[in-house]
């Protein structure tokens, strides 16, 4: 199907282009909403007419626009038919074969993973950070504790969020996951009882597990977290630790309130169990309502994991551990023995995103709200029978079938170009065949043609005698 966008969109996407050259402007700042996916890879741009009008610009800043595009890679023309959005290289380059093997096939959806693409001001960040790089070349480079800068805005970050941080608690790691494993290793061992929520992000599981630990999940239900049940399992198992997620919890989307905190927090303290809280969502409300205070404001020993991958952008490759003083020790030599630090420009870029974090992150929301709301609708239109509820943030709906047939429903959908990940990989031991999780990170029209494939897939595996999955090994980042 033929995709195309309108003059006056590319007008809003690109409105504060720098005018000295105007067409050179122009045409990096049409690169820059390409390569981010704002303007998805093979659509047709507008006539040069209709730009010019849209812009209010001379028809020859948007010919000699076009022209750079096309010269940069970010654009191809064809005859008779206009000029379409392109990446230099090509569609493959933009992809891992490690996450999408079938690179080479035809372009896929790739709702595996939930995470989006950069937002404005990322490309920027990085340019600028460069600039700041130079002094940091004279020395070593290793920061195991990260930028003394940026634990001071990851500090005030939290400072703002009503829990009061000292930068020396925080430690910068290269990604979410890496801090989940540093402290995974610090503080368990092998044999050693960890609760972990199910369903639940799987790699953070395979981190706990990874150093020997036994993993007692708990159940977080379709409508939100059974703390009685909870609180039950921790009196009987007394657990060394418990891995939470208790902002839009990733798969589920639901968002634990005060109340629930505090409750939770109660009783961890009477079993001595130290809370893990990932914070990988936090930044990611969609309905403008106001965030629950961080968990460890309930919890005054709880180690909390955060992400700049969820806010700003996944290659970014930033994370965090906040956690207590009288840890911070432990954790530097447990870490200093696995990697000696994340790469200094990251960290700087992150710095200026901070700087500038409530902007961004509105943006992003304003994005992935328009997303949320199409895919919902599609999803409620085309897949009548499923049954989600609609998170109030996040980056994912959770779905229940009616059938438990959820990979069989997935493995059909990846014959015909979407990717998607069905329950079980989320399940601690097992089950969840019911469910599947659909992101809302691509664009409107990207997910409206997935769950149209999903709906296919549905209808030909309910119709399918003898339901076999054709169960794949597919890695998962997020």
């Amino acid at each position: 199907m033929l995709r195309s966008i309108h003059a006056s969109r590319v007008a809003t996407l690109v409105a504060d282009f720098p005018r000295a050259p105007a067409y050179a402007g122009l045409a990096d700042a049409l690169a820059a909403v390409i390569g981010d996916g704002r303007i998805p890879l093979d659509t047709r741009l507008p006539s040069e007419r209709e730009l010019t009008q849209a812009l209010g610009v001379s028809r020859t800043t948007v010919t000699r626009a076009y022209a750079a595009l096309r010269e940069a890679g970010y654009a191809r023309s064809r005859r008779g038919s206009g000029t379409f959005a392109l990446v230099p290289g090509g569609h493959s380059r933009v992809l891992d074969r490690a996450l999408v093997p079938r690179a080479d096939a035809e372009p896929v959806i790739d709702l595996n993973c939930a995470a989006l693409s950069a937002p404005p001001g990322v490309a920027q960040a990085y340019a600028e950070a460069v600039t700041e790089l130079p002094p940091y070349l004279a020395g070593h480079g290793y920061f195991p504790a990260g930028l003394p800068r940026l634990q001071q805005a990851i500090a005030a970050g939290y400072a703002a969020r009503g829990l009061p941080t000292d930068p020396d608690q925080i430690m910068v790691t290269p990604g979410a996951l890496s801090a989940a494993s540093i402290v995974a290793h610090a503080l368990t061992g092998p044999g050693d009882r960890v609760l972990v929520e199910s369903p639940v992000y799987p790699n953070a599981t395979d981190a706990l597990r990874r150093t020997g630990a036994r993993l007692r999940p708990t159940p977080v239900d379709p409508d939100g977290w059974d703390l009685d049940a909870t609180t039950a399992l921790l009196r009987q198992t007394a657990p060394r630790l418990a891995y939470l997620i208790p902002d839009f919890q990733n798969p589920t989307g639901h968002l634990m309130t005060d109340s629930q905190r505090e409750r939770y927090a109660g009783a961890l303290r009477r079993t001595r169990t130290v809370p893990i809280v990932d914070e990988a969502h936090q930044a990611l409300p969609l309905d403008g309502q106001p965030m629950p205070r961080p968990f460890a404001a309930h919890a005054h020993d709880a180690v909390t994991i955060g992400s700049a991958s969820k806010g700003f952008w996944g290659g970014l490759r930033i994370g965090w551990v906040r956690a207590p003083h009288a840890l911070m020790e432990r954790l530097t030599h447990t870490r200093v023995s696995m990697d000696l630090g994340a790469p200094v420009l990251e960290q700087l870029v992150l710095v200026r995103l901070l700087a500038d974090s409530e902007h961004l992150l509105q943006a992003n929301r304003a994005r992935l709200r328009e997303q949320r709301d199409a895919l919902v609708a599609a999803v409620g239109d085309r897949l009548p029978e499923w049954r989600f509820r609609t998170p109030t943030g996040g980056l994912a709906l959770w779905c229940r079938l009616p059938d438990p047939v959820a990979t069989e429903v997935a493995a059909e959908a990846e014959e015909h170009g979407v990717i998607v990940a069905p329950g079980p990989v989320f399940a601690v031991e097992g089950g969840l065949h019911r469910f599947l999780r659909i992101p809302w990170t691509r664009p409107a029209d990207e997910l409206a043609a997935a769950v149209d494939v999903l709906a296919q897939a549905w209808s030909t595996v309910r119709s399918r005698p003898g339901r076999d999955a054709n169960r794949r090994h597919r890695v998962m980042v997020a």
